[in-house]
C-alpha cells in the first residue's frame, strides 16, 4: 500500500485512529517532555504537527532519534491522529514512534559525520533569498515558495493538456533534433558527435558533416510548429508541448536557453479561428487555475506579488481587444511625442513592439488584454501568410497587463508559389525544407497556429520576479549547472 500523503492526514477526522507519515522535518522544539515536530511531505502548504510526550514514555530507539534529529532530516512517524489543542491548526499526531530514514546534519554537527566535507543543510528556519536558493536547485523545493511553483506548473500542464484534449486536439511528439531553422533566426545549439578541432574540410572549405553521426548538421529545435503543420494536414487539430532551445545570449530575468513550448497548429483555421483559440485557451486555463490551486494563489497573492488573483481574474473575465500593429504604432506614436522620455525604444512603423511598448499598450491604452495583428512582413517568419497589401503578414500576438506578449502566432501561408517566393526572397534554402514544401503540393488548406512560452505562463500567474524560479533546473549562458 502506498504512504498515505499529509494532505489527506490532515483533512481526516480525528478518532484517535492509528496513523503513519512520511516526510521531512520542517522544525524541532524540545520543551522538555514534549518535543513536537512539524513534517511536511510537500503535498501541500501545511505541516502536520508531531507531538512526542517523553512522560508518557518512549523507547530507546524513539529517544535516541529525538536526541540525533535536526531539521531536513527525513522520517517516518507513527502515532495516532487527534484534535490539536494549537490554534491554526485541526488535527496532528500523538506521536509513539520515530525512524529517522535520512540524516541531515546541522551546523554544529559537521566535524562528525564521516565525510567531512560535508557542509549542513542549508535550510534553517529563517527566510532565504531567491538568488541564494539558485545556488542550491537541487534543495530549493523544499522550500514553501518553491514547492508552490512545482504544484502549479504541475497543475499547468496537466490543465493545458485537458484543454487541447476537450477541443479534439491530437498531442504530438516533435523531434528534439532538428535540420531546420523554424524561425530562421540561426540562434541554435548544435548537435554532433564530430571533434570539431579536427573535423575534415570540403573541397570548397566547408565542414564535412557527411561523417558525422545523422550525416548533416544539425540542431536542437527551437520549435515543433513545422513538423506540426504536417500532422494537422492530416489529422486536422494537434499540438506540441516539449523542450525548445534558443542559443541567445541573453542574460535577462525573461529568458531562458532551454524552456517549454505549447504549440497547437489547426487545419481549415484561419486567422480569426486562431485568435478565438487563443483568447479561449488564456481565459480558461487561468479559470482553472484559480478554481483548482486556490492554496498556491493564496500564498503567491500573499507574499510574491500582491493583488495577482485580481489582476488574472480581470484576464479570464475579459473580452480581448483587437487592434492592428499600424494601429498600436500610432497610439504609440502619439503618447512618445507628449513625452519624449515615455519609451526607451522610440516605437516606429517597421520595428518590432519592445516590451515596454506591449505594456504600455496594454496598461494605458487599452487597459486589458489584446490582440495585435497584421506585422509587417519584415519582422516576422517566412511561413506566415501574406495579405493583400504584400507588406504585412497575417500575424497575432497576444498581450496581457504585466507581461506584455504572453502567445505569437500567424495563418501560415498555404500558398506553394507564394511560400517559395518569399524564401528566395529572405535567401532561405528551399531544399532544405523541400517536406515542409511539399504540405503546399498535396492537399493544402489554410492552417494557423501559436506558441507559448510555458515558463513564462507560470511566471506570469504565480508572479515570480525572474524566470529562473519557475522552471526546475534553469539553463541560461554560463548556466548548465544541476
Amino acid at each position: 500500500m502506498l504512504p498515505k500523503l499529509i494532505k489527506y492526514i490532515l483533512a481526516e477526522t480525528p478518532k484517535s485512529q492509528e496513523t503513519e507519515i512520511f516526510g521531512w522535518v520542517r522544525t524541532k522544539r524540545d520543551m522538555k517532555n514534549l518535543i513536537f515536530i512539524e513534517v511536511s511531505d510537500g503535498s501541500c502548504f501545511s505541516c502536520i504537527q508531531c507531538a512526542f510526550d517523553r512522560s508518557a514514555g518512549l523507547d530507546k530507539n524513539t529517544e535516541d532519534a529525538l536526541s540525533a534529529l535536526t531539521t531536513g532530516a527525513s522520517v517516518k512517524i507513527k502515532g495516532r491522529l487527534v484534535p490539536s489543542p494549537a490554534s491554526g491548526q485541526a488535527v496532528e499526531i500523538a506521536a509513539e514512534s520515530l525512524l529517522i530514514i535520512g540524516s541531515a546534519p546541522a551546523e554544529n554537527e559537521c566535524g562528525k559525520t564521516p565525510l567531512l566535507d560535508v557542509p549542513a543543510y542549508p535550510l534553517q528556519k529563517k527566510r532565504h533569498s531567491l538568488e541564494f536558493l539558485r545556488e542550491i536547485a537541487h534543495l530549493r523545493p523544499r522550500t514553501n515558495t518553491f514547492a508552490a511553483v512545482a504544484r502549479l506548473r504541475s497543475f499547468l500542464s496537466f490543465a493545458i493538456h485537458r484543454y487541447f484534449r476537450e477541443k479534439d486536439f491530437h498531442y504530438l511528439h516533435t523531434p528534439i533534433i532538428t535540420s531546420g531553422d523554424c524561425e530562421g533566426a540561426g540562434a541554435m545549439f548544435q548537435v554532433t558527435t564530430l571533434d570539431p578541432a579536427v573535423m575534415k574540410q570540403s573541397a570548397d572549405g566547408s565542414s564535412d558533416y557527411t561523417r558525422d553521426f545523422f550525416g548533416k548538421k544539425t540542431f536542437l529545435t527551437v520549435s515543433g510548429q513545422l513538423e506540426a503543420e504536417a500532422y494537422a494536414s492530416a489529422l486536422s487539430r494537434v499540438y506540441t508541448f516539449g523542450p525548445t532551445f534558443r542559443a541567445e545570449n541573453s542574460n535577462t530575468t525573461r529568458h531562458l536557453a532551454e524552456f517549454w513550448m505549447v504549440e497547437p497548429e489547426a487545419a481549415f483555421f484561419e486567422l480569426e479561428d486562431n485568435m478565438a483559440l487563443a483568447e479561449d485557451f488564456i481565459k480558461s486555463v487561468l479559470k482553472a487555475v484559480l478554481d483548482e490551486c486556490g492554496d498556491e494563489m493564496k500564498f503567491f497573492d500573499s507574499f510574491i506579488e500582491k493583488g495577482i488573483i485580481e489582476n488574472l481574474q480581470k484576464v479570464a473575465q475579459a473580452e480581448f481587444t483587437h487592434i492592428t500593429y499600424t494601429e498600436a504604432v500610432k497610439e504609440l506614436e502619439k503618447a512618445a511625442s507628449s513625452d519624449s522620455g515615455l519609451f526607451e525604444y522610440k516605437p516606429c512603423w517597421g520595428s518590432d513592439l519592445q516590451s515596454e511598448h506591449e505594456k504600455f499598450l496594454t496598461e494605458k491604452i487599452i487597459k486589458g488584454p489584446v490582440i495585435v495583428t497584421d506585422y509587417p512582413k519584415g519582422i516576422k517568419a517566412f511561413y506566415m501568410k501574406m495579405n493583400d497589401d504584400e507588406k504585412t503578414v497575417r500575424a497575432m500576438d497576444v498581450l496581457v497587463p504585466r507581461l506584455g506578449e504572453i502567445i505569437g502566432g500567424s495563418q501560415r501561408e498555404d500558398n506553394l508559389e507564394k511560400l517559395i517566393r518569399r524564401m528566395n526572397e529572405i535567401k532561405l534554402k528551399t531544399r532544405d525544407y523541400s517536406w515542409y514544401i511539399d504540405l503546399r503540393r498535396y492537399g493544402s488548406v489554410p492552417h494557423s497556429g501559436f506558441g507559448l512560452g510555458f515558463e513564462r505562463f507560470v511566471q506570469y500567474i504565480c508572479g515570480m520576479a525572474n524566470i529562473r524560479d519557475v522552471i526546475p533546473f534553469p539553463r541560461t549562458a554560463g548556466q548548465a549547472e544541476f
